[in-house]
């Protein structure tokens, strides 16, 4: 039973944070294509990264934070 809720907190974790990479990334009038690009990573790993389906490695936070214009910090600051 731990291991399901954990998992499911995990899961819900992970959209909040590619929420928050989406919500920058729109506010920036950037394409998913043009984040990739910029940060130096896939259009479909950011598309999944943005939906939650990706524990996404802190080196590729960090450049997508970097692409988007913002200190990696900013993009926990509402979780």
């Amino acid at each position: 039973m731990k291991s399901t809720n954990r998992r499911s907190s995990e899961r819900a974790f992970l959209k909040k944070v590619g929420a928050q990479i989406r919500k920058a990334r729109k506010e920036k009038g950037l394409s998913q294509e043009a984040l990739a690009l910029t940060a130096g990573l896939d259009r479909s790993y950011v598309g999944g990264v943005e939906r939650g389906e990706r524990n996404i490695a802190i080196i590729n936070l960090n450049s997508l934070a970097g692409a988007l214009g913002l200190r990696l910090s900013e993009l926990f600051a509402d979780l």
